[in-house]
């Protein structure tokens, strides 16, 4: 493929990783958690994720893949993607500690409520180290969704950033806490961040040799399984934990809505 086609997948990655610095952002600015916000946000984002899942990246792979195995084996081809999508998004999510998961909810005024104690620069570093790991399939999630159709690329770099904003507030905290550096904090959620785009790189430089519509449409089902995952596993319990499990509902009907009136606009 030419390197033109690469730059707005790479693009959309980018901006999604980098939405780790507007989490950051807002817990040094803003006075108080808008938890409403947050848990209509976070539901939203999943209702997105969800519904493009099942609606769009599993239709399309379920078409490649009956184009070249058949309706039959295709199928088999598509949902065992799906299942190893789910697989590999839960292996990793058990490599990431429980005491410090990154998508417990952290309030921006914690900042205010905790001493600077220099233990917890630990914590903080643990969830930058844990939100890399997260971000590096979504990375590819990303790209190979926007290489196969950039609107719909854009679409879930925008549900994956609107996840992001929390990570970088998860990161921020604790190592603010530790050190008393606004900056510190703030580049290292940044980096975190930095793991999308390393993982488009790292899927374009593996897979773009072998490329083929069979790889294509098991990489989209997989793709739908990760997004599947992170939307039932991170997104939606943690709108609850911020205390609106109503909001955080209208967030998901909201976002399943939108989705679905701009893909039938697209088309």
């Amino acid at each position: 493929m030419m390197n033109h086609t690469l730059f707005i997948p790479l693009l959309l990655t980018l901006g999604a990783g980098m939405a780790t610095g507007i989490g950051s952002a807002i817990a040094f600015l803003a006075r108080r958690t808008n938890r409403r916000l947050l848990s209509f946000s976070m539901g939203l984002s999943g209702g997105v994720m969800i519904y493009v899942s099942f609606m769009e990246l599993m239709r399309q792979a379920d078409t490649m893949l009956a184009e070249a195995w058949g309706d039959r084996t295709g199928s088999l081809w598509s949902v065992g993607s799906f299942f190893a999508g789910l697989f590999l998004i839960g292996v990793i999510d058990r490599l990431v500690p429980a005491v410090e998961n990154p998508h417990e909810a952290h309030t921006v005024e914690e900042l205010r409520r905790r001493p600077h104690n220099p233990k917890l620069m630990r914590m903080g570093l643990m969830a930058a180290l844990a939100i890399t790991i997260h971000n590096f399939p979504e990375g590819i999630a990303t790209f190979a969704s926007a290489m196969n159709d950039p609107e719909l690329g854009a679409a879930i770099a925008v549900a994956i950033a609107i996840h992001n904003i929390p990570e970088g507030i998860a990161v921020s905290v604790p190592i603010y806490y530790a050190t008393g550096s606004r900056m510190k904090a703030f580049r290292w959620s940044m980096l975190s961040g930095l793991a999308e785009p390393l993982g488009a790189l790292a899927a374009w430089l593996l897979l773009a040799p072998v490329m083929s519509p069979t790889l294509m449409g098991c990489l989209l089902a997989g793709v739908a399984g990760i997004m599947v995952f992170i939307s039932i596993d991170e997104l939606l319990p943690a709108a609850r934990e911020y205390g609106e499990a109503h909001t955080a509902i209208y967030g998901v009907v909201t976002g399943m809505a939108v989705m679905a009136v701009s893909l039938l606009m697209l088309k």
